[in-house]
């Protein structure tokens, strides 16, 4: 794969990422905040860290406690 495919299916792949962030938010009425712009940027990273940080609490937002 040449380089500029692999930034093509990258930006692509990403641009996907921020949206399914922003529709999850959207119809969970959940505040998507920052992070379809962090999705946006940095992919995966963006999405585990709409998924599993509250910044009500403490800890991350799905614990087995």
């Amino acid at each position: 794969m040449d380089l500029a495919t692999f930034l093509a299916a990258t930006l692509v792949a990403h641009i996907g990422f921020a949206i399914c962030v922003t529709v999850h938010a959207a119809v969970t009425g959940r505040d998507a905040g920052n992070w379809p712009f962090i999705t946006l940027a940095i992919g995966l990273a963006g999405i585990a860290g709409y998924f599993f940080y509250d910044s009500s609490e403490s800890g991350p937002l799905y614990s087995n406690n």
